[in-house]
């Protein structure tokens, strides 16, 4: 089966997005985000930054007719504080002097005109993972580097992907000399894997793509 594509203003829309995911492992995304959706489950994906990566899942969610989530405190992960290489001084409140990515996350989805098919879940990721109690479709981890906010986010959002439903873990650097800032993401990949419930069905770049095979252990 030939891998879904999003169109090219779709495409262009994400590439011209604030953020850091490179064009294939998008393009790996999206066809993963579209598979996911003929499931008829919600897409959920945590770290949203400026909404770069939430344009392809709320795109693949309205050719499905489904919803996209999207799950991020807003105030910026580690390496995007002051000081830090992946700072980005435009997405700084000028008044409480702190990261506030959501007004550009807003405006990103709202050109892309896709605003109508995402929901922004604006908190910490384990304290939305506490309430939610509802199957997904896919879970895309894309959020914090370290080993803490990693597993908490593997451990509350993994057990949420239904039977047939993919798990998407980013920026997995198997090799220590590749990774920036740790490599939590790769540990909650070897988790998942190890657990029984997922097996591994692509590899693009950094992005991994698991399928869910029954409940976890």
């Amino acid at each position: 089966m030939t891998a879904a594509v999003p169109k090219p203003e779709i495409l262009a829309a994400f590439e011209g997005a604030k953020g850091f995911m490179p064009t294939h492992e998008g393009l790996a995304l999206y066809a993963a985000a579209v598979e996911a959706g003929a499931l008829g489950l919600p897409l959920l994906e945590v770290g949203t930054y400026c909404g770069r990566s939430a344009i392809l899942l709320a795109d693949a969610a309205r050719a499905a007719g489904v919803t996209a989530l999207t799950v991020d405190h807003h105030r910026g992960s580690e390496e995007q504080q002051p000081g830090w290489e992946y700072h980005d001084p435009e997405t700084v409140d000028p008044e409480l002097g702190l990261m506030d990515t959501l007004p550009t996350f807003r405006r990103t989805l709202h050109r892309a005109g896709l605003e109508d098919h995402i929901v922004a879940l604006v908190g910490r990721s384990p304290q939305v993972a506490k309430i939610w109690n509802s199957p997904l479709g896919l879970v895309f981890i894309d959020g914090g580097h370290t080993d803490e906010h990693a597993s908490a986010d593997y451990e509350g959002w993994a057990p949420h992907v239904a039977e047939g439903g993919l798990l998407l873990i980013h920026d997995v650097h198997p090799d220590p000399k590749d990774e920036f800032t740790g490599q939590a993401p790769y540990r909650i990949y070897l988790r998942a894997l190890e657990s029984g419930a997922f097996e591994e069905i692509s590899v693009t770049g950094t992005l991994r793509v698991l399928r869910r095979l029954r409940a976890s252990r």
